[in-house]
């Protein structure tokens, strides 16, 4: 068996094969993936504000902010922060 036929060794999106590959932002496509959604839906959720982790724009592109990612992936709580939320309970 090949190694990455098995998705527990080597599994190219857990979060230890994050930690040892991926530098301080990753593309949408990856983090999608890692989130077990299509690049569509990934990019959909960053234009609502509303993908689970911390989206950085960069001129034209978009970046995922890797321990963002990982801290999303370890405890399963969303980090984005969607502004009107924010105004609500500050009031």
């Amino acid at each position: 068996m090949h190694p990455l036929d098995n998705p527990r060794q080597g599994a190219p999106y857990s979060p230890a094969h994050i930690r040892a590959t991926w530098g301080g932002t990753g593309s949408v496509e990856d983090a999608s993936r890692a989130f077990g959604v299509s690049r569509a839906k990934g990019y959909d959720l960053v234009r609502r504000g509303e993908f689970p982790c911390r989206a950085l724009r960069i001129g034209r592109s978009t970046r995922i902010v890797t321990a963002s990612l990982l801290r999303v992936l370890d405890n399963g709580e969303p980090e984005y922060s969607a502004t009107h939320d924010t105004q609500s309970t500050l009031a």
